[in-house]
């Protein structure tokens, strides 16, 4: 029989990676996408198929998180027998300016799909796994260092609030009604694919046109804020392995080291032979109202029933991250380097392809 998967989010990073995988294991991928006039499926672009064609194993179908007669809709006639709900307003510091729509999306979001799961189970007796997920924001003001499935929460943000809110209920549904309903508490990972406001993309992109010519200076935030920095490949093995367990419960996936945006900057102008002190700058428009300073991940529990590891280091992802961007303006790297083989050269390739914003 053919697994069938229904994502939230497929058209986001982890959402393209995590489609990646499920296909290559034979699933049945369906994917919800929010309706808009202008196309937003470039990180899928290379894995989609039209659906009319004989053996199409992608299909997309139009919804929101803040719709649930729509949600409901799509679980009845995709009948899946895993969901992802990667879908969010994801962005911490937007989250400040947009903070109904963020609760809203992330929050309730997610009450709504469980709900959803609920009625569908009572009614058919089919199960659903439900993957949720969790950021490492939910952490907030840490109580404990590094931070595991045990620490406390204590959310400094709207998006870290909504997700604390969905977490507990993912809990509570697995708890009241027997539902597979896992929590991933995925700490920050990054890839070629991260959307460019983010501050890691945000580094890269910025210093490709720098060497492109075409960016004089990199305006930056707080930048003693340290985070645990994992490739988002390695993280959607992690989403899927959760619902491969005998029992559902929530895990903490991340590499278990820190490193602050400093260092970030460090490793990826130097590997370009530049000193970024010469070209970022300080704008206060880019600090949060609250901020969360420091974040490192136990993943033991991860490594221990899942068998999880990470595969890629901090600076190898670095690296990668400015290869792509290099690539995708039309430069080499300085030193005449060419993009490195971590399973990225199909979306250097879309990306190089892609127009620039």
């Amino acid at each position: 029989m053919t697994k069938r998967a229904l994502v939230t989010g497929i058209t986001g990073q982890d959402g393209s990676y995590l489609s990646e995988l499920l296909l290559e294991k034979g699933y049945e991928v369906h994917g919800i996408i929010r309706r808009t006039s202008t196309f937003n499926t470039d990180r899928i672009d290379h894995i989609y198929e039209d659906p009319h064609q004989a053996g199409a194993k992608l299909f997309l179908h139009y919804g929101d998180l803040t719709d649930g007669t729509t949600l409901r809709r799509i679980l009845e006639e995709v009948e899946p027998h895993e969901i992802y709900n990667l879908g969010a307003q994801s962005h911490v510091r937007v989250s400040f300016d947009s903070p109904e729509y963020t609760v809203d999306a992330v929050g309730m979001g997610t009450l709504r799909l469980l709900e959803a799961i609920r009625d569908y189970q009572s009614r058919t007796g089919n199960e659903v796994r439900f993957y949720q997920a969790g950021s490492s924001e939910m952490f907030g003001l840490v109580q404990a260092v590094p931070q595991s499935e045990t620490t406390p929460f204590y959310p400094r943000s709207p998006y870290a609030c909504a997700k604390v809110y969905a977490h507990w209920q993912t809990v509570n549904y697995r708890e009241s009604y027997s539902l597979f309903a896992c929590n991933g508490i995925l700490f920050n990972h990054e890839s070629p694919r991260r959307g460019e406001t983010f501050v890691t993309r945000k580094i890269t992109r910025a210093l490709a046109r720098i060497l492109a010519g075409t960016q004089k200076k990199l305006y930056m935030g707080n930048l003693d804020a340290k985070r645990d920095w994992g490739y988002a490949k390695d993280y959607v093995r992690a989403m899927w392995l959760m619902l491969q367990q005998d029992q559902p419960d929530d895990y903490v996936i991340a590499t278990g080291e820190t490193h602050s945006i400093k260092e970030f900057l460090d490793i990826a102008f130097g590997y370009v032979n530049l000193d970024w002190h010469d070209y970022v700058a300080f704008d206060e428009r880019y600090l949060r109202p609250t901020e969360v300073d420091l974040l490192i991940g136990d993943p033991t529990k991860a490594k221990t029933k899942l068998g999880w590891e990470p595969s890629v280091t901090f600076e190898e992802l670095v690296k990668l991250m400015v290869n792509a961007d290099i690539r995708a303006v039309g430069q080499t790297h300085p030193n005449g380097e060419q993009p490195g083989s971590v399973g990225e050269n199909a979306i250097i390739r879309q990306i190089v392809g892609a127009s620039l914003i």
